[in-house]
């Protein structure tokens, strides 16, 4: 409660990029103290990893990995990095990041600004790894994406991009995404049509296999804005080539039943809606994948999560893994701990 109010009367006063900064320093600092309280939860058995419990941070946070085990701390059983690009850029112009309280949202059209591939790898070096769920660290999954000047419609220069970020980046994961939904990169959702997906897939699964020793499971990040057939085909392909998981799901681009004025949103403009508005659709597209690819394939529920309630309908959808983001934003540093704890209760 106390976070809420400062958040509803003097959080939303400050520039939502410049808090961001700001909150994650805290983070950082504080790790020492907080580095000192059991994860929370129960241990989860999934893509061959031990996850010290169900809720993960998901990309977009740390997109430069430089506070995985400030995070951790903070109860998260894994921490998702990126979204990293094969070259650093520096991300569309600001303002770029904006809340809609109202909805318990956000929207942003960061457009990947990230340190870039041999940046991030080189700073995963230097931390070395850790041994997920065993005391050593939380799991870790690194988020890849498309570097914006490589043209989607190029599909040797698309694998040529990802691939490079698979070499550098996979020695260091517990798991690696592929991010073909951001609506913030032009020509990036064009990647989600089968024809052009597999063949990326199958790309970055013989690079990753190519620079580990052993096998990095691989899952990847769809749209909510997918018609369900389009879903239902990606589904089918993850069958097909032996992914190992699917996230459902990344930002919408819609704008639909929002509370918040539209004079408002629309002087906000056009970048990807995530939290509460996104809740019923990604459920939905949840329950599309589990009825479609079994028992077995993960998939991580991510979107609109915000209660223990809304956490519980995830795991009832079939989701295997739980991430979060916006409701982390909206309630604070204790809402990994209390999500956690309240699903187990």
């Amino acid at each position: 409660m106390t976070y809420r109010l400062l958040f509803d009367h003097a959080l939303t006063r400050t520039d939502p990029e410049r808090a961001h900064h700001t909150a994650f320093r805290a983070i950082r600092a504080a790790r020492p103290v907080t580095a000192l309280r059991p994860t929370p939860g129960e241990p989860v058995r999934a893509l061959g990893l031990t996850f010290p419990n169900l809720l993960g941070l998901a990309a977009g946070f740390d997109k430069n990995a430089v506070g995985i085990d400030g995070l951790a701390a903070l109860g998260f059983g894994h921490v998702e990095i990126g979204t990293v690009t094969g070259e650093g850029q520096p991300g569309n112009p600001k303002p770029r990041l904006f809340r809609l309280p109202g909805d318990r949202a956000v929207v942003n059209r960061m457009g990947f600004n990230n340190d870039g591939a041999e940046v991030v790898a080189a700073r995963l070096a230097a931390r070395g790894r850790r041994r997920a769920g065993s005391g050593g660290g939380p799991v870790l999954g690194v988020n890849i994406g498309k570097t914006k000047v490589v043209p989607d419609d190029d599909q040797v220069a698309v694998e040529a991009d990802y691939g490079k970020s698979t070499r550098l980046l996979a020695p260091h994961a517990d798991y690696l995404v592929v991010n073909v939904s951001s609506p913030n990169t032009p020509g990036l959702r064009n990647l989600q049509a089968v024809e052009k997906l597999q063949p990326l897939l199958e790309h970055v699964r013989r690079t990753a296999d190519q620079v580990t020793a052993k096998r990095v499971p691989m899952l990847v990040k769809i749209a909510p804005d997918l018609a369900d057939d389009d879903v239902l085909a990606v589904a089918d392909m993850a069958l097909a080539i032996g992914l190992d998981g699917i996230i459902a799901t990344n930002t919408t681009i819609s704008r639909a039943d929002l509370r918040t004025p539209a004079a408002e949103v629309e002087r906000v403009g056009a970048g990807g809606l995530s939290g509460r508005p996104l809740t019923e659709r990604s459920l939905d597209v949840l329950r599309l994948l589990r009825d479609r690819v079994g028992p077995d394939l993960t998939l991580i529920g991510v979107g609109g999560i915000t209660t223990v309630a809304d956490a519980r309908a995830r795991l009832d959808a079939g989701a295997t893994l739980l991430q979060g983001y916006t409701a982390f934003i909206y309630e604070g540093p204790l809402w990994p701990r209390r999500i956690v704890r309240g699903v187990a209760g």
